[in-house]
């Protein structure tokens, strides 16, 4: 009889905490959807990454990528002491400005910040600290632009700048779908919010809400780092596929649809920023558009009918027919820009064209980031803007007195007449 007891109470045991389990899951999921927020990244997470030497042996040997509270791509929101003012600056669009296998500190959003921290550029702002977040976030074009923003803005106090340079994911996501009539399908909120409250959840370990918030947890007060080797790999095979393509295309096809689709949302996205903003600047994007030598058409992988990272391509479109497409997209958005009374910077005429700006057709290298870089944070103090890749001459980063470009008494970032 006793043994028979012991038995019983031990199942009721069980019973009761496996009951207790599948509460605390379902708390902890009603939790996640109800009172959980969107990031572009993961609050606190911290990762080392090495690009892989022989895909760009150009590029820095470790790369620091840390992210905030915030899930932004920078520093912690600086506390200022009563009285004292913030500068803050927040940078939106896709892999240009993330700067994926740029280090924290060069990536054109972090280099930013260093410029505009100089004591007389923190007089000029009327500022005593200065702090920028990136929530660019490669594979971004218009339309996740607009989702991110309206996501994250509203829990945003007020900022001083949003800075948003998007537009070349617009071009080939459409030409990836092969180029549709349509706008391509809509993007999914996991190619987003790499930490979102939508699950979706399951019963499998790594499924549950509960591991889900552990994870969280572990992160944002442990802090641990993720050390990744021969990061990029992938685009060296990419490149090679560009190279032995078997069908290159010459005829482009109609951009309409894509054109009117990435202009709609640019609208949204420049309408947020200007609600939740003292001042909205659209840093145009720049790309590497030139007759390339073999050495430079050897680094291209873009422009596939296809994801490259993943699949065999075999069908690309034409670097020729690439660039026409981006130098539509390029006015379309100075339209935008200037019809919303918008200021917006061309970045075209101050990059050298040439592979120590670029490492492939969009990305930029350490220096094409420092001049990106410089030539914001010329926009944003209103200074004459820096000649193509050339050091200043007072050390400050921003301009030589010996080539400035510009009348220095007009805006370096106006609307475009």
């Amino acid at each position: 009889m006793e043994h028979i007891m012991t038995s019983s109470l031990w199942v009721l045991a069980s019973v009761v905490l496996l009951l207790l389990a599948v509460a605390a899951e379902l708390a902890a999921r009603w939790w996640l959807r109800h009172r959980s927020l969107y990031y572009v990244f993961p609050p606190g997470l911290r990762l080392r990454l090495h690009p892989d030497p022989e895909v760009f042996p150009q590029l820095e040997p470790l790369v620091r990528f840390e992210v905030n509270r915030h899930g932004e791509r920078g520093g912690e929101v600086p506390r200022v002491r009563s009285g004292a003012r913030l500068y803050r600056a927040l940078v939106a669009g896709g892999s240009q400005p993330e700067g994926y296998l740029l280090d924290q500190d060069t990536s054109w959003p972090g280099a930013l910040q260093r410029l505009l921290q100089a004591p007389e550029h923190l007089q000029r702002l009327g500022a005593s600290e200065v702090h920028v977040g990136s929530i660019a976030r490669s594979g971004a074009g218009s339309e996740a632009v607009d989702v991110i923003l309206e996501r994250l803005l509203p829990r945003y106090p007020r900022i001083q700048a949003i800075i948003i340079l998007v537009g070349v994911s617009d071009v080939f996501r459409w030409l990836e779908h092969g180029a549709p009539p349509s706008p391509p399908p809509q993007v999914r909120t996991s190619e987003l919010f790499m930490c979102h409250p939508e699950g979706p959840f399951g019963w499998k370990p790594r499924e549950l809400a509960l591991v889900e918030l552990l994870l969280r947890m572990r992160r944002l007060w442990l802090r641990p780092v993720h050390v990744h080797e021969r990061v990029g790999k992938w685009v060296g095979k990419a490149r090679v596929m560009r190279a032995r393509a078997k069908e290159i295309r010459t005829t482009m096809p109609d951009p309409a649809p894509m054109l009117d689709h990435f202009e709609v949302h640019l609208r949204r996205v420049l309408q947020k920023a200007k609600a939740h903003a003292d001042r909205v600047l659209v840093a145009r994007q720049p790309w590497f558009d030139k007759d390339y030598t073999p050495e430079e058409a050897a680094h291209m992988w873009h422009g596939g009918v296809g994801q490259a990272w993943r699949e065999e391509v075999t069908t690309y479109y034409s670097f020729e027919v690439v660039s026409r497409l981006m130098a539509l997209l390029d006015a379309r958005a100075a339209r935008v820009a200037k019809e919303l009374e918008v200021e917006q910077l061309d970045l075209m005429p101050i990059l050298e064209r040439s592979l120590d700006t670029y490492y492939d057709w969009l990305h930029l290298s350490p220096a094409g980031a420092r001049a990106v870089a410089a030539a914001v944070a010329a926009a944003i103090l209103r200074r004459p803007l820096p000649s193509p890749l050339l050091p200043d001459q007072d050390g400050d980063g921003l301009t030589s007195s010996r080539t400035p470009l510009g009348d220095p008494t007009r805006c370096a970032a106006s609307p475009a007449s």
